[in-house]
């Protein structure tokens, strides 16, 4: 006997502005009973420590998770120099203090320069970030550090925003698996200093502002059951925008939805493509492959 799944099956995006202090799944967890949703995930954790932009998937919105994962992010965060401590943020113990005295603009400045472009990371032993199958972080509480191995990430943008004191504030666009915890250390390292982060707040991801984003103070819990919030939710699609369009007859996109590849030689798109109905109905991520055929590769839709 199949399970009775609570709530409705509602389907969207929706873009918190989580609050400091909880975690991801605990934010989307109220998100999810404010809309009385069956079935919802969010886009990558964002530690306790900061807050911002967590755009959630309800739905069918679930499946264009993978497309936000991979999305370019922009944060906002404060480096405090002087002095590091076990978690890289102003959560954690203090481990070693340093002289800030030789610190200047224009030296804070050529030091944030050399960190543009692709860059080598360690994640940090507090992160999500799993070893055999075990979170790192769960690890580093127990007072356990395994060897990590670098990876490249990019920066694509890295803005003083003020510098008061020994206090810096930092605008950051950079690639998915971008560690600012490690970021804001590595640069300190370079200055001969120490650092950790004190503000942490997550402004974009992919094409998503803060701007457009809801606390969960707005959800509340009142209207739940009959969608009161359901209007605050983004269609699958807006996740999407830089896939180029393929439009289908009625007859094809019944194809589509049922797994089957289908002619579309007129169409100039090529790689992967967002897939509509007659430019009405949105399907579905596919792509194009030899022939001129479009193969489906996500269908976010019921079959028609």
């Amino acid at each position: 006997m199949a399970r009775h799944r609570k709530g409705r099956p509602v389907h969207g995006i929706l873009l918190l502005d989580k609050p400091q202090g909880a975690t991801s799944n605990r934010a989307l967890q109220q998100a999810k009973r404010a809309l009385n949703a069956q079935k919802a995930g969010h886009t990558g954790s964002l530690d306790p420590l900061a807050t911002g932009l967590l755009p959630l998937c309800f739905g069918h919105g679930t499946k264009v998770s993978a497309y936000l994962l991979d999305a370019d992010k922009t944060y906002d965060a404060e480096l405090n120099f002087g002095c590091t401590t076990t978690t890289g943020d102003s959560e954690g113990e203090i481990c070693e203090e340093f002289s800030t005295a030789h610190l200047s603009e224009k030296l804070i400045q050529q030091a944030l320069d050399r960190f543009l472009g692709e860059i080598e990371q360690v994640p940090p032993m507090y992160s999500a970030l799993k070893q055999n199958g075990q979170p790192l972080y769960k690890l580093a509480r127990q007072g356990i550090e395994v060897p990590r191995q670098s990876r490249a990430v990019t920066i694509f943008a890295l803005e003083r925003i003020y510098l008061t004191g020994v206090r810096l504030g930092v605008r950051v666009h950079c690639s998915k698996g971008t560690y600012i915890r490690t970021l804001a250390e590595d640069i300190a390292k370079s200055l001969n200093c120490g650092a950790h982060l004190t503000k942490l707040r997550r402004t974009s991801v992919g094409p998503f502002g803060i701007d457009g984003a809801v606390t969960l103070e707005q959800l509340g819990s009142a209207g739940a059951d009959d969608g009161a919030n359901d209007n605050l939710l983004l269609p699958l699609d807006s996740a999407l925008n830089h896939l180029p369009a393929v439009e289908l007859s009625a007859d094809l996109a019944q194809q589509v939805t049922h797994g089957i590849s289908v002619n579309v030689e007129s169409s100039a798109a090529k790689g992967m493509v967002r897939i509509y109905e007659q430019g009405q109905r949105f399907l579905g991520v596919g792509e194009i492959i030899d022939n001129g055929l479009v193969a489906p590769r996500r269908i976010m839709c019921e079959s028609g």
